[in-house]
């Protein structure tokens, strides 16, 4: 399999500034991203995010992400499933606030005690869902977590955003389409160090190695194994590599 980036927690907020709890629910995202699980956590942009930002988007489709939305509307969580995949979790700040009674939240730029109690909560609440996905096997393809996994080895403690880490990705037409796929860089990379020559036995291992990443449409095999074979072809030559 190719070599990528250790698992980590996409954390995904809600960025309406019309009520506190949009601002709990950035606050939270902060506390959880620098001071609680700054290791095991990435930020996702929202407004990049549904702007197109392919960094983000790559990882959540790649990776569990948590949502954390203000109230009902729930735009982050249903931003993030509409472009890439249903987030691992989703809280809404204004269900928890009600169910732990914690009081009215008021000030948007200033919360009361009520809203930093909120802060406080949401985080704790967010953090034992980081450790809860991973300690779990993600399943890119489906977007599920499968069966527990020991704990990877931590990393230097620092807070990072997806559209830096690292995940590769490449834009190819298929069927006169424009998708994108994760990891196929890589892929063809270690295909290509491992001494696999543009063959149709290999243009069938890249479409397995890369169906572990991405969805593959039902019909649509022919289409990417063509895709598969021209790329490939292509990425050789350019390495330098005689068919």
């Amino acid at each position: 399999m190719p070599d990528l980036p250790r698992k980590k927690v996409g954390i995904v907020s809600c960025s309406g500034e019309e009520l506190p709890e949009g601002t709990v629910s950035r606050l939270a995202a902060l506390k959880i991203l620098e001071q609680i699980r700054p290791a095991d956590t990435v930020t996702i942009c929202l407004p990049l995010f549904l702007a197109g930002g392919e960094g983000d988007r790559a990882f959540a489709r790649f990776y569990p992400t948590i949502a954390i939305d203000g109230c009902d509307k729930r735009c982050a969580a249903r931003g993030t499933e509409m472009y890439s995949g249903k987030p691992a979790a989703s809280i809404i700040v204004s269900e928890l606030v009600a169910l732990q009674g914690l009081g009215k939240l008021e000030g948007k730029r200033h919360l009361n005690e009520a809203g930093q109690q909120a802060v406080e909560a949401t985080a704790v609440q967010v953090a034992g869902l980081v450790d809860e996905l991973l300690h779990k096997q993600w399943n890119r393809t489906t977007g599920t977590a499968e069966q527990a996994h020991a704990p990877e080895t931590q990393e230097p403690i620092q807070a990072t955003c997806s559209c830096g880490s690292g995940i590769p990705v490449q834009e190819v037409v298929i069927n006169q389409k424009t998708v994108t796929l994760i990891a196929l860089p890589t892929i063809f990379q270690q295909f290509c160090d491992s001494g696999k020559s543009a063959s149709e036995h290999t243009t069938r291992e890249l479409l397995e190695t890369v169906r572990v990443y991405n969805l593959i449409p039902p019909g649509e095999e022919d289409a990417y194994l063509e895709c598969l074979a021209r790329e490939y072809g292509t990425f050789i030559i350019q390495q330098g590599v005689t068919k």
